[in-house]
Order: structure tokens, then C-alpha cells, then sequence
């Protein structure tokens, strides 16, 4: 693709608007809550931008958008819809709890609830998806995006992506993050806005916007349900009912670099309505990705191939073919903000759980304020590093894409995560042994989950768990987290009943910390449900 004067200069203005805000915001920080937690001064537009942000990637605009092009098509969108969903149970029932108790990170949650154990536990299991699962993924994604629009080479563009997101998160923390999520969550947002705009006038020879969209949902035809049939491999509509709820729960309940924000928010009233805005902006997300994706398939089908990884050239093709020079710099900017976003959160909070939930509880107790916070930074490099390292290896078409390959690899510790979670917050006399049982069990229960064999069985004992093809029972991931979810609380079910709490323990109150909330939390939370499931109406 041909780059002229005016792309190069925006780029150039969008990474220095960056750095320039994010350092600037960022500047005074020097303390552990400063860097890790932002000083707690964050308030609800910034949260919401910086969850939307932070999560959406190129995961998102590379994989989701190519699920959306392969055989998933619409139903993809159900892991945003459904998210919007979660978002409103995060922020009335799971919020008050980890910011009454002043916490850090998630797994310190663990500790006061259970014990040290169970914190160490979900810290390593955290720490080592992050680094090779979650960081890989993203930086991978970013590097496909610029390989595919500019012909770079996919390694160097890697290290690009990574070079520059290790940059401002070592130097300045999650404050530096948030600001610079503003900034990338309002580009892309906006210029996942631009390629719908010329992907509808692509869609007619005569253009227009109303009659793109008549043409495309003519044209789309079954790729705009939201409902897939009991034997599709990934998505079938059995996952909606139970399996899709549980990496959801974990992501933005649970999941360290998602709640880091909420757990710098000023007050509950600001972290609150923060969590509904994000919810409010899933709402929108599957029109500026998903549906692209499918726009892509309908006008560059020649040139997306027949594999599951070819799929995810899907949006950077539909940039190459229809966005006009001078606002391919742009969209590229936007794109680099989008996984530089995502990958210096993930930064971020794998260097504050390992400097608060390891280094300073079994390096070095007596570590001081300077002394946590240069060896955030240092993490945050190492991480970085082994991120890049190992990236290129997602090309190989085994994994099955970029978004199955996140959400299939966090499976392993999803449902054992969520389960110790949500047991102990229901039943009060839960004790730390069955919290660490069901996180340990997680890791060989789903992963038996995986051979034929073991679904082939099951799928002949339970039909509506998956689908039979010439005698070997395939079971989605999704319906295999919720299975394993089903046995981890079995699990902490006899656990809890043979050896019980004899009292339920009292959970640390920070004083300090504003906790009111407002009346509107609960009306706003079922707008967003009422919108969600509008939408499943009409796309069903």
C-alpha cells in the first residue's frame, strides 16, 4: 500500500500525542500505588474508555473480525454483547467487595478470603497466561496487522509493537496507560467507525449508506445469526446458555489487567459508573469490528483463502482495498494504538502481580516504595521480551486463529479462578482447601477435556454437550469450561461439606475510601441488559 506525506505525519502526531499526555499525566507517581494503581485518582470516564481500550485489540480487529469472516460470522459478537451483560453484575456485586477492601491485585483478594496459598497459586497461573498466552497473542495480532496492510516483515513488526508499548508503561505506570487509553479507545473507536463507513459504500455500485446496509444484509444472509446450530466447533448456541459466561465472569471480574482499573478508581460511585460506560460502548463494538469482518468476506473472499488464520487478514484487508490514502496512516495508528493499548495493560498488571504478589512476599519483604517500582519496570521489559520471542510462533495454523487460541489457553484457568471466586462469595463457610483444590483441578480436568476419546464418550452419554462426526464426538471449548466448572464446583461442594468454616471470615474494610454508590447503578445496568437483548432479538 502506497503511504503518502499525510499518513507519515499521522502517525508521527498520534505516538507523539501519546507519549506526550501519558508521560506528562504520569509524571509525579513514584510510589507503589501511584505507578501500579494510578494514585486511585481515576475517575468514570476514564475507567470506561480505559476497559474498552485495554481490551480491545488486535485481538479483536485481526481475530474477532476473522471469526466474524469464517464460519462464526455474527455469533462471534456474543462474546460483546454478553460482556455487556457481565460488566453490570461486575459493577454491582463484584466491585464493592475488592474496593471495600483495598486491595492491589485479584489474587490479594484471594488471601484475605482464603490464605496466602491460594494467592500464590492464581498469581503464577496469572503470571504465566499473561506472558505466554495473553502478551504473545496481542503483540502477534499487532505485528499480522502491519505485515498485512505494508508488507513489513511480520518479525520486525512484531518487536515494533512491543518496543513501543514496554516504552511508556515502564516509565509511567498504569497512569500512563489510562491516559493513553483515552486517546487509543477514542481512535479506535473511531476508526473502526471509518471502515464501516467505506465498507457499507463498497457494498452497492451506487453507494450510500442505507443501501449498503440493505445489500450487506441481503447478501450476508446466515452470517447474521446470532444462534448456530448444536454441532458448530466453536460457538454453538448451547455455549450461550452456560460456557460463554465463564471466561467472561473471569475477564472482567477476575482477570488482574481488566480490574486494575476499576481498583484505581477515585471512589465506588466513579468505579461504578465506569464499568457501565464500558458496557454501554460493548454495546457498539460489533458494529465496527464484527460486522467489517463480514464485509470482508462478501468483497474479498479471493483474497482471505480457505484456513482459519487466513480469516484474520480479514480487517487489514478491507484497510488495504477501500480506506483512501491519507487516512491509511490513521488507521494504522489507530490499529497500533489499539494492541500497543492492550499489551501495556497486560504489562502492567503482570509486573504489579508479580512485584507485589511475589517479589515482595518471597523475594524481598522489606523491598521499598523505589525499589517495587524499579522492578515493575524491569518486568515489564523481561515480559516484553519473552513476548516477542515466542509471537511469531502463532502463525503456525494449529492454534485455530488468534481468538480461539486466547480464549481455548485461558480455559486452563478460567473456571478454576471464577469458581473459588464466586463459592466462597455464596457460601461463607468455604475453606481455603477447597478454593486451591478447584484451581489446581482446573489445569488436568479441562485439559482431559481435550482428548477425542474423552469427548467422543461424553457426547454419546449427552448429546446436547457437542456433535458426533463419523463416530468421534467433537465438544466445543466453551461447553468444556463449563463442564470442568461444573466438576470444580463439585469439588468445593464435598470439600465445603466435609470440613466447613466454623466461622465465616471477616473481610478488611479500607475506611478511608468513599464506598456510597447511587440509585442509578442498578437502573443503568438494565438499560444495557434491555439493549443486549434487543439485539439478540432481532439477530436470532
Amino acid at each position: 500500500m502506497a503511504m503518502t506525506w499525510i499518513d507519515y505525519a499521522s502517525i508521527v502526531a498520534f505516538i507523539a500525542l501519546v507519549l506526550g499526555v501519558s508521560m506528562y499525566k504520569s509524571r509525579q507517581k513514584k510510589d507503589s500505588a501511584g505507578y501500579f494503581l494510578a494514585g486511585r485518582e481515576a475517575t468514570w470516564w476514564l475507567i470506561g474508555f480505559s476497559l474498552i481500550a485495554a481490551n480491545i485489540s488486535t485481538e479483536q480487529f485481526v481475530g474477532m473480525s476473522g471469526a466474524g469472516a469464517g464460519n462464526t460470522g455474527l455469533a462471534i459478537a456474543s462474546y460483546e454483547w454478553i460482556a455487556a451483560i457481565t460488566l453490570v453484575f461486575v459493577a454491582i456485586f463484584f466491585l464493592p467487595r475488592f474496593l471495600s477492601a483495598g486491595i492491589f491485585t485479584i489474587p490479594e483478594y484471594l488471601e484475605y478470603r482464603y490464605n496466602a496459598t491460594a494467592r500464590t497459586i492464581m498469581s503464577l497461573f496469572l503470571m504465566v497466561v499473561y506472558v505466554c498466552v495473553t502478551i504473545v497473542a496481542v503483540v502477534y495480532s499487532g505485528g499480522l496487522t502491519i505485515h498485512a496492510i505494508f508488507d513489513w516483515p511480520l518479525v520486525r513488526s512484531i518487536w515494533l509493537i512491543g518496543i513501543f508499548a514496554a516504552l511508556y508503561t515502564s516509565f509511567g505506570g498504569l497512569k500512563a496507560v489510562i491516559w493513553a487509553d483515552l486517546i487509543q479507545g477514542s481512535a479506535l473507536i473511531l476508526g473502526g467507525a471509518i471502515v464501516l463507513f467505506f465498507g457499507l459504500q463498497a457494498m452497492t455500485p451506487e453507494g450510500g449508506l442505507i443501501a449498503g446496509w440493505s445489500s450487506f444484509m441481503e447478501q450476508a444472509g446466515d452470517k447474521m445469526h446470532m444462534s448456530l446450530a448444536i454441532d458448530h466447533p466453536e460457538l454453538p448456541f448451547t455455549a450461550l446458555i452456560f460456557g460463554i459466561w465463564i471466561p467472561n465472569f473471569y475477564y472482567w471480574g477476575l482477570n488482574q489487567y481488566i480490574t486494575q482499573r476499576t481498583l484505581a478508581s477515585k471512589s465506588l460511585k466513579e468505579g461504578q459508573k465506569g464499568v457501565l460506560f464500558a458496557a454501554g460502548l460493548k454495546l457498539l463494538i460489533p458494529f465496527v469490528i464484527v460486522i467489517p469482518g463480514i464485509m470482508a468476506w462478501l468483497l474479498f473472499a479471493d483474497q482471505l483463502g480457505d484456513g482459519t488464520t487466513a480469516k484474520d487478514a480479514a480487517y487489514p484487508v478491507l484497510i488495504r482495498e477501500l480506506v483512501p490514502a491519507g487516512l491509511t496512516g490513521f488507521m494504522l495508528a489507530a490499529l497500533a494504538g489499539a494492541v500497543i493499548s492492550s499489551l501495556a495493560s497486560m504489562l502492567n498488571s503482570a509486573s504489579t502481580i508479580f512485584t507485589m504478589d511475589l517479589y515482595r512476599r518471597y523475594l524481598k519483604r522489606d523491598a521499598s516504595e523505589n525499589q517495587m517500582v524499579l522492578v515493575g519496570r524491569i518486568t515489564t521489559v523481561i515480559f516484553v521480551v519473552i513476548g516477542c520471542l515466542i509471537a511469531p510462533m502463532l502463525a503456525d495454523p494449529r492454534f485455530g486463529g488468534v481468538f480461539k487460541y486466547i480464549q481455548d489457553f485461558q480455559g486452563f484457568i478460567s473456571p478454576g479462578i471464577l469458581t473459588a471466586f464466586v463459592f466462597g462469595l455464596i457460601i461463607k463457610r468455604t475453606p481455603a482447601a477447597a478454593a486451591i483444590a478447584a484451581m489446581v483441578a482446573n489445569v488436568p480436568i479441562y485439559g482431559l477435556l481435550h482428548f477425542s476419546s474423552v469427548q467422543t464418550w461424553l457426547v454419546g452419554k449427552f448429546s446436547f454437550l457437542g456433535s458426533m462426526n463419523d463416530g468421534v464426538g467433537n465438544i466445543a471449548f466453551l461447553n468444556q469450561m463449563g463442564i470442568t466448572a461444573l466438576c470444580l464446583i463439585a469439588v468445593m461442594a464435598v470439600i465445603t461439606a466435609v470440613k466447613p468454616l466454623k466461622e465465616p471470615v471477616k473481610m478488611p474494610v479500607n475506611k478511608d475510601f468513599d464506598l456510597s454508590t447511587s440509585p442509578m447503578i442498578p437502573i443503568l445496568g438494565a438499560v444495557v441488559i434491555l439493549i443486549t437483548a434487543w439485539f439478540y432479538y432481532i439477530f436470532w
